[in-house]
C-alpha cells in the first residue's frame, strides 16, 4: 500500500489513525442500509348497483268483528207484591221488574211484567281487501378491467 494513497483513502472515507503510538492504523468504514418506501394506490375494480322494487299485491281477508246485540223479552206477571223487587241478574240475563200502583179499597203492588234483557257476542266474518306490500332487493356488480379503467385513485 502506498501511503500517499492510504492517507487519501483515509480522508475520503473520514477516518483517522487512533493512535499515533501504535503502529497499527484502523480505518472507518461506512455502513449503508437502504430502507423500503411503500405506497399504496386505491384502483376502482367495480360499481355495485342496488336498486329496490315494492310488490303491491290485494288479497282478500277473512276478518272477525265481535259486536253485542241485546235481546229485550216481555214476560207478563200481573202479581200482587208487598215491596218492590230488585233488579236481579240470571246469568247474562238482567231482569228489571216494572211496578204500577192499582187503586183498589187496598193500595198493593202489582208486579205488572220482566222485562228480561239478555246479551250475547255475535261473530260475524267480513271480507276486507288489505294491500300488502313486499319488497325486492336486486344487486348488480360491474367489474371494470384494470387496463381500461382511465388512472387509479390515490387515497
Amino acid at each position: 500500500m502506498n501511503p500517499t494513497t492510504d492517507s487519501n483513502r483515509d480522508s475520503e472515507y473520514g477516518s483517522r489513525p487512533l493512535d499515533t503510538h501504535d503502529s497499527q492504523q484502523s480505518m472507518v468504514i461506512p455502513v449503508i442500509e437502504e430502507q423500503a418506501r411503500i405506497e399504496k394506490q386505491v384502483i376502482e375494480s367495480g360499481v355495485v348497483r342496488v336498486s329496490k322494487k315494492v310488490h303491491e299485491e290485494n288479497v282478500m281477508v277473512d276478518v272477525p268483528l265481535i259486536h253485542e246485540e241485546h235481546e229485550v223479552e216481555r214476560v207478563e206477571i200481573n202479581q200482587y207484591v208487598d215491596t218492590p223487587p230488585s233488579i236481579r241478574h240470571d246469568g247474562a240475563t238482567m231482569i228489571i221488574p216494572v211496578l204500577r200502583e192499582e187503586v183498589v179499597i187496598q193500595k198493593k203492588l202489582v208486579l205488572v211484567e220482566e222485562i228480561r234483557i239478555t246479551k250475547k257476542l255475535v261473530q260475524t266474518k267480513k271480507q276486507e281487501e288489505v294491500t300488502l306490500r313486499k319488497e325486492e332487493v336486486t344487486v348488480d356488480r360491474e367489474v371494470i378491467n384494470r387496463t381500461e379503467a382511465n388512472s387509479p385513485r390515490i387515497q
